[in-house]
């Protein structure tokens, strides 16, 4: 599984609006239903927000991962979002979120969802690549540089 193969141009957004955690959520929930594997975007938010309640998915380095498992897809949803400003994300770090990766999963197949994050985890250890992505300043630009990283 590739990341440029789950996260469609159109599911990235660079510079999102939102100002807070609460925001941001809405609005990647909004990114996600463009890859066209939504069909209940309600049930989506529901299952994202749930899962932040449970523990932050702000894991450090300015990255959060918002993700959820619910019946609102059809298969594994990816987007991306970049926050140049940084967001609040109740990061294990304390400090902002700039990259955003938010995934929905079908409740039945963990196991996409699982090597997604995996995935971005090992993309965005590499300092360079996060600062290469944040700065990239199109959704376009952005979709070469991990198809690039992943494929090189």
């Amino acid at each position: 599984m590739f990341l440029h193969e789950l996260i469609p141009v159109e599911a990235i957004s660079t510079p999102l609006k939102g100002k807070n955690k609460q925001e941001v959520i809405e609005e990647m929930v909004e990114l996600l239903c463009k890859t066209g594997r939504v069909t209940d975007k309600d049930s989506v938010l529901k299952s994202i927000l749930e899962r932040e309640k449970t523990m932050s998915t702000g894991v450090g380095e300015g990255v959060a991962i918002p993700h959820g498992k619910s019946d609102g897809v059809t298969e594994l949803a990816g987007a991306l979002g970049i926050c140049p400003e940084g967001v609040d994300f109740d990061s294990i770090d304390k400090k902002p979120a700039y990259i955003i990766f938010a995934m929905e999963a079908t409740k039945d197949n963990p196991g996409p969802h699982i090597r997604a994050l995996s995935k971005i985890s090992r993309l965005l250890k590499n300092e360079e690549f996060r600062n290469t992505i944040i700065n990239a300043g199109s959704p376009e630009k952005i979709y070469e540089a991990i198809k690039t990283k992943e494929l090189a």
